[in-house]
């Protein structure tokens, strides 16, 4: 696969691919960053960015993890104790999910963003961002948005601080940052740093075809044992031979697939014995005409799901 088509791989946007092309050209080892706000389990929501940071490790990118400690605390998840016991949590499924420990920088936010430098930064680009923009930049990662406290007005600016502070030249994201990204490109250049290019991930349905959601355990999470991985996928939404807002074949698309090229499904000789596929455009056409059923999918997704996590479970034992 082509260096560029393995960086656009089940990238919803990229902001632009102008400058991510003369990035490529200009440099060897380009640098990405992305952030995780420690604050809780780990689900597919967060691995859908670790995968993009595996595609952009083997073509060369330098990564940094940030394990946004002071976000959490002031995205109110917890105190600073709490959530950094968590991001240390974070750390070891993130390594133990693929991401080369050689080639990964894990900062946390509180060793670099409570230095002077740090905050004066936070405090001049406040002076150009105004609180509508502040505000909406939170409406999709904000908890208890109706009501905002004043510290997370102050989130956005921050994460647009990190970006410049690590020095990176792209700032990997779900589609959920896009408006904190925009406003980092926008305000940086007045503080004398350059705009990210940005890289942003589709935001993945829950397994019930809804909005993904802690409260449905509608989600995989990276220490579900097998049993319960089977059980959620028994479950799931999959109508026969629909393959939009399918969440089993997202499955594919989006985490098996980029990591087995080549997918078998078992199945008893009666219903026509195994069926292997190569590539997601050869499993996406069995499935909508009817070749393959929909249980046979849930099983053969359970199945892979439970490989690529099990080295995540021996970690976390």
């Amino acid at each position: 696969m082509e260096k560029i088509d393995l960086i656009k791989r089940n990238v919803q946007e990229i902001v632009t691919e102008k400058e991510l092309l003369e990035l490529l050209e200009s440099t060897e080892s380009p640098s990405v960053y992305t952030g995780y706000e420690p604050s809780g389990k780990i689900h597919l929501g967060h691995v859908l960015t670790v995968n993009k940071l595996l595609d952009l490790q083997k073509v060369g990118f330098n990564v940094t993890v940030l394990l946004a400690d002071v976000h959490a605390y002031l995205n109110q998840k917890g105190t600073l104790e709490e959530v950094r016991k968590i991001a240390d949590y974070n750390k070891r499924c993130f390594l133990a999910l693929g991401l080369d420990p050689e080639k990964t920088n894990f900062v946390y936010g509180s060793d670099f963003q409570l230095s002077s430098d740090y905050m004066l930064n936070v405090l001049k680009l406040t002076c150009s961002s105004s609180l509508n923009r502040a505000r909406r930049s939170m409406d999709e990662v904000g908890r208890k948005m109706e009501d905002p406290k004043v510290s997370q007005m102050v989130y956005p600016i921050m994460q647009a601080i990190d970006i410049a502070m690590l020095g990176v030249d792209v700032a990997l994201g779900g589609i959920d940052q896009r408006k904190i990204h925009m406003l980092a490109r926008e305000g940086l250049p007045s503080l004398g740093y350059k705009s990210p290019i940005c890289i942003h991930t589709p935001i993945l349905l829950g397994l019930d075809g809804k909005k993904m959601s802690s409260s449905s355990e509608n989600y995989i999470s990276v220490d579900d044992n097998e049993a319960a991985i089977k059980k959620k996928m028994k479950k799931a939404f999959c109508p026969a031979g629909e393959i939009h807002d399918n969440p089993v074949l997202a499955l594919f698309k989006y985490h098996i697939i980029p990591r087995y090229e080549r997918v078998v499904f078992e199945r008893p000789a009666k219903f026509g014995g195994d069926l292997e596929c190569k590539g997601y455009e050869e499993l996406e056409s069995v499935f909508e005409n009817g070749t393959l059923h929909p249980m046979d999918l849930k099983n053969g997704a359970a199945k892979y799901m439970n490989m690529i996590l099990e080295p995540v479970r021996e970690v976390l034992l």
